[in-house]
């Protein structure tokens, strides 16, 4: 019996670029990188694969009959959830206004930079930090995932975790110590 693991199906999440040592993708990439606090180019390349992919299904479905039913019925779908996540403005409602996106339209969505432009972070690294020690949490659930694309209905729940100690729950361990020492001081201190 095979295992279980051998029997999924997978598809690719990242696709690499054809050339890889071009210096002015490289230059791009490399200030993306850089403005959203990413670890690799790897994540780059993974949003530009959904973004190739949304373009990719606006293109096929803008060559059908405006009257189509596959039109009508998948842009409908394809803009709702472009919407849904604030990737789209509302007023943009055609498909012509999916192959305008950018790949900086994609990466203004994810939770590390939604908490950065939301003042809980310093910088775009420092709410990587956060979000990767779980004390950011969307709503009642604690996020630990620096790519989870935020929905505009949610954006307004990101706060700290309720754990956290920045968030009113139980102090850290440094901070627990620190206590633990200055408790002992007084109490030498008093019993002089």
């Amino acid at each position: 019996m095979p295992h279980s693991r051998a029997l999924r199906n997978t598809s690719s999440t990242v696709k690499t670029p054809r050339r890889p040592y071009e210096a002015e993708r490289i230059d791009a990439e490399m200030m993306i990188v850089g403005e959203y606090g990413l670890k690799t180019k790897r994540e780059v390349w993974r949003v530009r694969l959904i973004l190739a992919q949304a373009r990719k299904t606006a293109r096929t479905l803008l060559t059908l009959d405006e009257k189509d039913e596959k039109r009508i019925f998948e842009g409908a779908a394809l803009l709702r959830r472009l919407h849904r996540y604030g990737i789209l403005e509302d007023t943009k409602n055609k498909l012509d206004y999916v192959l305008s996106l950018k790949v900086e339209d994609f990466l203004e969505r994810r939770l590390q930079t939604r908490v950065f432009k939301q003042g809980l972070a310093r910088s775009v690294h420092h709410a990587r930090v956060l979000i990767k020690q779980r004390h950011i949490r969307v709503s009642n659930q604690v996020v630990n995932v620096p790519s989870f694309m935020v929905r505009l209905d949610s954006q307004k729940h990101i706060d700290f975790a309720l754990s956290s100690p920045f968030g009113g729950g139980r102090p850290g361990r440094l901070r627990r110590a620190k206590n633990a020492s200055n408790a002992s001081k007084e109490a030498a201190a008093s019993s002089d």
